[in-house]
């Protein structure tokens, strides 16, 4: 192992690297050289789909590991051009943005179909692109949170992107439309030979209880699996924090969904790299793939922060990382540094899966 992995991961490398997990590795689909072979070969996949996917698995620095390392920059929507791209304005050009992602290694970069639209001749035989088909616009006053429909399935396969993309937002009133729209989403992606991602991200202001219960173990493992449900290939989730999402939403006279007492003493622990195997056991025990999200830029911690995320999610049996604004939000050089450092925990064979 490289001593600057050792180093970042700091008074938490003895915890993170010599940890044996509760649930046995054996059980799970774990990523590698074959996995589009291994695993998703037996799904109902079309062969485009399977061509498309390889493509993503087969570039950059981790190509052919069974890992990935994506750039994902939607924040000119999400949280807004200007306040996403003030410390770097080049990233106002989408050129930049792939730029990165190439000089980065990743193996995809994921970004709005305005963004890859407007350099798709360029450079989408290039890098595999992820076209994030639906965003929350924050523009409504006040502030609704929605993810609404941007472009289409077709739009996408026309500008020659290998998979598409999509948010829910899972325990919302808007959760039901959602899940409607982005199953017939990724129907048509699968149809035209397109890979499918999805964002399973948790918003409900009664989920902050004693803590906030948005990256609970428990309640992010079960929008997991109603992502892998509709058929997402890959998911994308935040790394859990802790864990009794269940548990806080069922005190006083609530009475909030179902769980399983086991799910806290036998199937999860408060340890991070149980709790991430939870999200990983409800990908269908990894068939699909889990790409945790690396969070936003804190600042001089980054490196740090971002390489220990990578380590929790590999030794869970995760399948990489999806590292944006800890990138772009920094001079370049020192973007395709972190990037290249999340891709080095994937590339060292001494960080073995827990």
């Amino acid at each position: 192992m490289s001593t600057d992995i050792t180093d970042l991961l700091g008074s938490d490398g003895e915890k993170l690297l010599s940890y044996t997990a509760k649930i046995n590795k054996d059980l799970l689909h774990l990523p590698g050289p074959d996995f589009i072979d291994r695993v998703v070969a037996d799904s109902d996949r079309l062969p485009a789909v399977l061509r498309n996917m390889q493509s993503i698995f087969g570039h950059g620095r981790l190509a052919n590991t069974g890992y990935l390392s994506i750039l994902p920059v939607d924040q000119g929507i999400e949280h807004s051009a200007g306040a996403s791209f003030a410390k770097n304005p080049i990233y106002f050009d989408p050129e930049h943005i792939v730029e990165l992602a190439m000089e980065g290694g990743c193996n995809a970069v994921a970004s709005t179909i305005g963004v890859h639209a407007a350099i798709a001749r360029r450079y989408a035989h290039k890098i595999p692109f992820l076209v994030k088909l639906n965003h929350n616009e924050l523009m409504t006053y006040p502030n609704t949170y929605d993810q609404i429909k941007f472009g289409s399935v077709r739009q996408a396969f026309d500008m020659g992107a290998a998979a598409v993309g999509a948010t829910i937002y899972f325990g919302s009133d808007e959760s039901n439309r959602q899940i409607v729209e982005v199953a017939e989403i990724f129907e048509h992606a699968h149809e035209l030979g397109m890979a499918t991602v999805l964002w399973c991200y948790i918003r409900n202001s009664a989920f902050k209880k004693d803590k906030d219960h948005h990256t609970s173990a428990d309640l992010t493992g079960q929008a997991n699996h109603l992502g892998v449900t509709i058929k997402a290939d890959i998911i994308k989730q935040k790394l859990p924090s802790h864990n009794g999402g269940y548990k806080a939403m069922n005190t006083g006279d609530s009475s909030y969904g179902k769980f399983d007492e086991r799910m806290y003493s036998e199937l999860a622990s408060d340890h991070p790299i149980d709790l991430c195997r939870y999200q990983v056991m409800n990908n269908y025990m990894g068939r699909a793939g889990l790409i945790n999200s690396g969070g936003a830029s804190s600042g001089e911690n980054d490196l740090a922060d971002a390489v220990k995320t990578a380590v929790i999610n590999k030794r869970a049996g995760g399948t990489g990382l999806i590292s944006g604004r800890k990138a772009f939000q920094r001079p370049m050089r020192e973007g395709v540094e972190l990037l290249n450092a999340i891709q080095d925990v994937y590339l060292d064979s001494s960080i073995t899966i827990a």
